[in-house]
């Protein structure tokens, strides 16, 4: 059963909700109203009682008890983070969706009752105006060149498709979202100890339902598991920014001191936009990479979207290693290898040092560009991931992907604990995902003129909080 989450009401309102905003789900005037009122300290006061109705047709009237009404049903600043939902509240939540769609299905019209002060509220639910993703373009119909083109959020606000801000995270254990980037430095040096820390890290990850040397799965040959592995790394190859031999010859070609010292001196707003660019031009490499996974145009276009929104950061955190040079501990960045210190204006030097250890962890693992693009894969083809429609089928597709690369690993020589090791990475990037939502939300409350700016497919994979400050409220 497809888990829309608008089909829920407005918590504040009662109207069309777009989604968990601030940590409640909300309409986008809500949503607007709540966001301005934090950026600006107001102090509202009421001309009544302190107890004015606030719904559809109300809710302008009164700013004091609007406020009061978000604060006190849970919206919070701090709550606007990905993967931060516990199972308890996932369940809940599903529930009530669940309800939603019932009361729907029964006769069209749904009584709001939540939290006790919307009993007074009803409105009549319209049947299919939440039809998921229906305007939006096909993927499969975008030109080569045109990597990316979705129009992932409609523009009006109405919201076909749920902004949801924990879209990165996991169905299984919230604990993997608050690991500690330090933990990119682990390495197993117990062979039996890492089997089994991987398989802890297997259930507690929810990324992997798989045992280390599956068999076949069922109704899957060898063929077609060949067939996948060619797909899969033919797509990385030909979807990968630069060569190997290509990054070999630029690894040694780093920033100067003095290009350093340029860098360190820009502005935090001048920073971000220029790593906001390269990132959303990575992103179309992955968005390209993932149409060409065999099986993936094969889901159905909300749950292609939800995956590439959710994994594309952590796919973007494998290839790194690609472009890292262990020896001065460098990366490429805009044509040369950069230092952790060329980023000091971001204001961010704890993201930046993750990043940096995780790329060190990685290179370090030594895949090959086949385990790299089997790895990718099977990472972005998570099926716990949030609001997805067919699970089954997301989790089937894996799980080929998957044996594919146990295969590799089996052909290549390489022992159980290389992908015991790569597996364990997997906390450690998570963590860096809701680093740098968490960085990313912190500059778009300072800066929310430059975060506007910054390119609609960043915006929308990574903040969907970021809206112009200045719009008018619903």
């Amino acid at each position: 059963m497809r888990a829309q989450i608008e089909v829920i009401p407005c918590k504040i309102c009662g109207d069309k909700s777009s989604g968990i905003h601030y940590g409640v789900i909300t309409c986008e005037g809500c949503k607007g109203f709540f966001r301005r009122s934090q950026q600006n300290n107001a102090m509202y006061s009421c001309s009544r009682q302190r107890n004015c109705l606030i719904d559809r047709t109300n809710r302008n009237r009164c700013q004091h008890c609007r406020l009061q009404k978000c604060l006190a049903l849970g919206m919070s600043r701090d709550a606007v983070k990905f993967g931060r939902m516990s199972k308890k509240q996932r369940d809940s939540l599903y529930a009530e969706v669940q309800k939603h769609q019932q009361s729907q299905e029964c006769g069209g019209v749904g009584i709001c009752e939540e939290n006790g002060d919307m009993a007074d509220h009803s409105r009549t639910y319209r049947r299919g105006s939440s039809a998921a993703l229906s305007d939006l373009d096909d993927i499969s119909t975008l030109p080569e060149g045109l990597l990316f083109d979705l129009q992932l959020t409609p523009e009006d606000g109405g919201g076909e498709y749920c902004n949801l801000d924990m879209l990165g995270g996991s169905a299984g254990s919230s604990s993997s979202s608050q690991s500690s980037p330090d933990q990119s430095s682990l390495d197993f040096v117990d062979g039996n100890h890492g089997i089994k820390h991987e398989y802890q890290l297997l259930h507690e990850s929810g990324l992997f339902s798989h045992a280390i040397l599956n068999p076949l799965p069922e109704g899957c040959s060898l063929l077609e598991i060949e067939r996948i592995t060619q797909s899969v790394v033919k797509s990385h190859i030909e979807t990968s920014q630069y060569g190997t031999e290509e990054l070999k010859r630029m690894a040694w070609n780093p920033y100067s001191p003095e290009e350093t010292r340029s860098y360190q001196t820009k502005s935090a707003e001048v920073m971000w936009q220029q790593c906001a660019f390269h990132i959303t031009n990575a992103i179309q490499y992955v968005v390209e990479f993932a149409k060409r996974i065999s099986g993936f145009m094969d889901l159905c276009q909300n749950d292609q979207i939800i995956l590439l929104k959710a994994g594309c950061m952590d796919v973007l955190l494998i290839r790194m290693c690609r472009a890292y040079n262990p020896i001065n501990n460098t990366l490429l960045f805009d044509g040369k290898f950069a230092t952790p210190q060329l980023f000091k204006a971001l204001g961010c030097d704890d993201l930046v040092s993750a990043v940096f250890d995780l790329a060190k962890s990685l290179s370090r693992v030594s895949m090959s560009e086949e385990e790299m693009a089997l790895f990718s894969a099977t990472v972005l083809l998570s099926p716990d991931r949030p609001w997805l429609t067919d699970v089954q089928k997301i989790q089937k597709l894996q799980e080929k992907v998957y044996v594919s690369l146990q295969r590799c690993l089996q052909k290549e020589g390489a022992s159980e604990e290389k992908l015991a090791k790569m597996v364990s990475k997997l906390p450690v990037m998570r963590s860096i995902c809701n680093l740098h939502i968490d960085k990313l939300e912190f500059f778009r409350l300072v800066h929310p003129e430059t975060a506007y700016t910054f390119p609609p497919l960043y915006r929308e994979v990574f903040g969907s909080e970021i809206t112009f400050p200045d719009s008018t409220e619903g």
